[in-house]
């Protein structure tokens, strides 16, 4: 019989396979291929490390529940979390890293630290993030019974870490005074509660899919993980409508042109289709009915409708705002390769993004097969 676990280990190595040509491009060529450039410097990879550090933060302060907070109804559901956790940051990594001109740098920010950006505060942030994760991880593996004083230690730490990430995350675009629509304090603000949702729907994603079926707890986490995804999506709705009114109503021309490309223009259909409507209507819709709730299969798919725009909210966030020219006059001044604002990401850049998550399919199938407390006693026909 085939099962949802076979599916999503199909999909994992087709996805891997279509990333080899994005990996070998990048890697061996170089950037030649990418449709970024001069003037917009920032393309699906940069959006795609948002989304999957997103997640990463997100699924530990979900593992929080388990360990830190001994929340009853979560417990047992930590490790999955934290595994989450663990194949998504790496997910995160390589998608700036295949961003950077000069990945072989990279010992500079260890070695050479300007502690003072936040890029290198970033870079230390994620390193002990993942360090913790790690720790965590087996620590978790080892215990028997109850949580021990050392992971709830190391859960707290955790916590803490993956809220200054994910926040970080958002001063990156903040700290940008040239972009005025990224240039407001309510998006480092806004970034961890974008993450608690993500963490939320993939775990959503994990119980509906890899639950077992004799679990009499399953249900009642299913419907909780459904209930706390509908609230997050409310309010992701209210401070999205909060960021745009007040933009388009200030006036300023630079942010009224990005509101209206993401509302109107190129992005429309990821915004509207993507974003609103498969990402956050449909998932409301369909978990505020018991019957569908319920469905295991209906319920799984709802939580990577939430991924998927989430996804598409990080492109809607860095895309339009990087083709609004900074300065009236600037794309007819010069023209060239690569010299442009009209984006959308090549074949190589999508190549890439679909290996990274066919790796981290296939990494997460993987270690609740083959790691022994990992392992699941039931899958969804």
């Amino acid at each position: 019989m085939v099962t949802i676990k076979r599916i999503l280990y199909v999909l994992g190595i087709l996805a891997l396979i279509l990333g080899l040509y994005g990996f070998y491009n990048r890697l061996f060529i170089g950037e030649r291929d990418v449709n970024y450039g001069s003037y917009v410097t920032w393309g699906l990879w940069v959006a795609m490390y948002l989304f999957f550090a997103g997640v990463a933060s997100g699924s530990y302060m979900v593992a929080a529940l388990d360990y830190l907070f001994g929340v009853k109804l979560f417990k047992g559901l930590g490790k999955y979390a934290l595994w989450s956790a663990m194949v998504t940051l790496p997910a995160a990594l390589i998608s700036i890293g295949m961003d950077l001109g000069h990945m072989e740098r990279v010992w500079k920010v260890y070695l050479q630290p300007n502690l003072t950006s936040l890029l290198a505060q970033m870079v230390w942030g994620y390193t002990i993030f993942g360090a913790v994760i790690v720790i965590s991880l087996v620590l978790a593996a080892r215990q028997k019974e109850g949580t021990s004083w050392a992971l709830k230690v190391m859960a707290a730490i955790g916590f803490v870490l993956a809220i200054f990430v994910s926040g970080g995350v958002g001063a990156l675009l903040g700290v940008n005074a040239s972009r005025a629509v990224w240039h407001v304090g309510l998006l480092p603000a806004q970034f961890p509660i974008f993450s608690l949702a993500t963490g939320t729907a993939l775990l959503l994603t994990i119980v509906s899919f890899f639950g077992a079926a004799n679990d009499p707890q399953r249900e009642g986490r299913q419907r909780a993980l459904g209930v706390i995804t509908i609230v997050l999506l409310l309010v992701k709705t209210y401070i999205l409508w909060s960021d745009f009114s007040m933009s388009l109503y200030s006036g300023v021309p630079q942010n009224v042109q990005a509101i209206n490309e993401v509302l109107y223009g190129t992005y429309w259909w990821s915004f509207w289709i993507l974003q609103i409507f498969l990402g956050t209507v449909v998932p409301i819709v369909v978990l505020l009915v018991p019957a569908w709730a319920k469905n295991r299969i209906l319920s799984g798919l709802i939580g990577v409708l939430v991924l998927i725009g989430f996804a598409a909210a990080r492109a809607n966030i860095v895309f339009p705002a990087l083709t609004i020219p900074e300065l009236q006059g600037l794309a007819e001044a010069f023209t060239g390769p690569h010299l442009n604002f009209d984006y959308f990401p090549s074949l190589m850049e999508w190549s890439v993004t679909i290996g990274v998550v066919g790796l981290s399919t296939l990494a997460y199938l993987i270690g609740i097969d083959r790691l022994p407390f990992l392992k699941t006693q039931a899958e969804v026909a």
